[in-house]
């Protein structure tokens, strides 16, 4: 294994470029799935994070690992470790992505890193995505992944952050299996974490399916557009923090600085607990 460990480091600098028509069919689908009144039209900007469900791999059945993502060791490095979670990320707003323009994202490996956790081998992959559209550069972003050992199914949790209570929007969510499977299917995420129900609870160990990171970070800036439609984030800086299950509701919340160029967004398990938390540089 820690000869296995010790190779992921050539993974840095490695790139893939993905273009992509930012349809409207899709986009029309995922208001839909995040209950909006209303759906983006052909030439409007798309909303942050909505790029998410566009640019992502489609890779062949014969090329899908059990888990149900492609197999590692192409574009992402071969990390032995079997779970793999979207653990944060930082989105930089410089220009709109519109509704029906054809956009392109650079990818590139900037980070890999090794470390020895509570639980065992952690290893965490860092990739940088430039979007660009008809306006140059419109999004540079960092995504975070972690990589760990399995997770024995006695082993228990470890205590979670409890939220903040000083809100001033809330939202509440029904992470039902049909949310879940829809945003599986808008963004072609086929981990089976987040709809196959006797995987997640007998291979993987978990006692419900997941919630996906990328969608409780998009519920979060939904709830800023929701509840200050006039300003726009210039950066969105968030972090996972414990994972959220379809057993359960949660809620979305925010609360704006009093200087009005920040705001915090966060998102609360049903027992209080802090399962993510963003910060929000809004443009001026």
């Amino acid at each position: 294994m820690s000869e296995d460990l010790s190779r992921l480091k050539e993974w840095i600098g490695r790139t893939q470029t993905a273009e992509e028509i930012v349809s409207p069919t899709a986009v029309t689908a995922l208001a839909a799935t995040l209950d909006c009144e209303a759906a983006p039209r052909p030439g409007d900007p798309l909303p942050p994070p909505w790029h998410w469900i566009f640019f992502n791999p489609a890779a062949p059945m014969r090329e899908v690992g059990a888990d149900g993502h492609p197999r590692r060791g192409g574009f992402l490095p071969p990390v032995p470790l079997p779970r793999r979670m979207w653990a944060g990320g930082q989105l930089t707003f410089h220009a709109k992505l519109h509704v029906g323009e054809t956009g392109r994202r650079e990818s590139e490996i900037v980070g890999v890193e090794v470390k020895k956790g509570r639980s065992g081998d952690l290893v965490f992959v860092n990739v940088r995505h430039r979007i660009s559209g008809a306006a140059g550069l419109a999004i540079d972003e960092r995504q975070d992944l972690v990589y760990r050992g399995p997770q024995h199914p006695t082993a228990p949790p470890p205590p979670p952050e409890m939220a903040p209570t000083d809100g001033a929007w809330r939202r509440e969510i029904k992470p039902d299996p049909v949310l879940l499977f829809r945003y599986s299917a808008l963004t072609f995420n086929g981990h089976r974490i987040h709809y196959d129900q006797p995987y997640v609870t007998k291979v993987e160990n978990y006692p419900g399916l997941v919630v996906h990171g990328p969608l409780i970070a998009t519920l979060l800036l939904d709830l800023l557009a929701r509840s200050a439609p006039n300003i726009q984030p210039r950066q969105f800086t968030y972090r996972a923090m414990s994972p959220l299950f379809d057993t359960a509701s949660f809620t979305v919340n925010g609360a704006p600085a009093a200087d009005g160029r920040t705001a915090r967004l966060w998102a609360t398990g049903p027992a209080g607990q802090l399962a993510m938390r963003a910060d929000v540089e809004l443009m001026k």
